[in-house]
């Protein structure tokens, strides 16, 4: 082997050699795209613990696609790399469920308690999620890839991670028992997509807040909240369980692990496992999810037409749900001539903490002394809870 020999053997070893072949392109443009998503988590502050881990996952696997898996003729998976082991914690749906533990662990629901009535401001902004299931049947999408789509209105990446695990499922059975040819799998755009719009609610809430609010109902004060017993505290978990399994039993894996963790706080007596819930157990599952979840955006397969399609109606049920909220929240404050911020409402989808913390900026942009943030989090939390439940209708509808 002579000398040119040997250097074209070294290049076509590397993975630069893969992006001039075919596709190579595709990955160079995700590549970007990861390092868009760093420069967004680093310099400008969104959500840096979910985008650093998803940009790192994109980056690492569109350098080298084996560190997934490796797949064969007929599309099956012959090989994991190190990303495609880790991602098997998310194909059985581990990481979603850990993740509501440790949320639940950190979660303070008395704002809740204390005024129930902001419950429905949490029930309205799942209006997005069924408005994205529809507008996905309108374009021609099988219903369970229109229930995946639709849950990502709720703001909840591990929720939507969990139904459109389980909605592909079901699909790749309903299409192998009718002869079907095996349409698209959209997982990985509707994980990132649930992620991307979750990581920036600062930007896009804000402008929907002005356009659907006055002035003058921006600077509505709320009284102060009751102090709510710790008998109450407890109660709460065990009684939202019990209703909401019994009627929704397909919502149990995440309402079940977001009540344990919220018992386990509230509860005062195990607080080893409510420093490990809330800490260790929460980053570590955040870390392998949102790596996992950036694993699965390969150039060849994300950028498609049907992930184009994840992506507007998902921000659409977003926006939707995000303004429904809103819209429920200016008839509270309607009824309860004047005593009920309307800008509550878009703390409604379940974004914790990030849609309350918004709605708290928003209120002090108009009124320095204006401070929402607790009564915010009551639809907030209220939220997860909505969103749980309505990925537990779609899935016992379609499952």
């Amino acid at each position: 082997m002579n000398i040119l020999d040997l250097i074209k053997s070294i290049a076509e070893g590397t993975a630069i050699a893969g992006f001039f072949k075919g596709d190579g392109w595709m990955r160079l443009v995700m590549i970007l795209i990861g390092l868009v998503f760093l420069y967004l988590a680093v310099k400008k502050d969104f959500e840096p613990y979910l985008l650093v881990p998803i940009a790192f996952g994109i980056i690492l696997v569109n350098l080298l696609p084996d560190i997934y898996v490796t797949y064969g003729e007929n599309g099956e998976i012959v090989s994991r790399g190190l990303l495609g082991y880790l991602h098997i914690g998310v194909e059985c749906e581990l990481y979603p469920c850990l993740i509501f533990l440790g949320i639940g662990a950190t979660t303070d629901f008395g704002p809740l308690i204390a005024n129930k009535k902001t419950m429905l401001l949490g029930a309205a902004a799942q209006v997005g999620i069924f408005v994205a299931f529809f507008g996905a049947l309108l374009l021609g999408m099988n219903y369970f890839d229109a229930a995946s789509i639709g849950i990502i209105g709720g703001a909840d990446g591990p929720t939507a991670i969990l139904v459109s695990n389980k909605m592909n499922a079901a699909k790749m059975l309903a299409e192998s028992t009718g002869g079907n040819p095996p349409s698209a799998d959209l997982r990985a755009g509707i994980a990132l997509a649930a992620y991307s719009y979750m990581s920036l609610v600062p930007v896009i809430f804000p402008p929907i807040i002005r356009l659907f609010t006055t002035k003058k109902e921006r600077m509505i004060h709320m009284e102060q909240l009751r102090e709510v017993s710790k008998v109450e505290k407890i109660l709460f978990p065990i009684v939202v369980t019990v209703s909401v399994c019994v009627i929704v039993p397909s919502a149990t894996p995440l309402i079940g692990c977001l009540m344990l963790g919220n018992l386990i706080k509230e509860s005062g007596v195990v607080p080893n496992l409510v420093k490990t819930c809330a800490n260790a157990l929460l980053y570590i599952c955040t870390v392998l999810l949102g790596i996992s979840v950036g694993a699965t955006a390969i150039g060849t397969t994300f950028l498609t037409w049907g992930t184009i399609k994840v992506f507007i109606l998902g921000i659409s049920a977003f926006v939707i749900a995000a303004i429904s909220g809103l819209l429920f929240g200016k008839l509270m404050c309607l009824f309860t001539h004047g005593k009920i911020n309307p800008m509550i409402g878009a703390a409604g989808v379940s974004a914790v903490p990030m849609a309350a913390r918004v709605v708290q900026k928003e209120g002090q942009r108009e009124d320095p002394s204006n401070f929402l943030l607790m009564h915010a989090m009551g639809p907030n939390v209220a939220g997860v809870i909505g969103s749980a439940i309505a990925a537990g209708i779609l899935m016992s509808l379609f499952l």
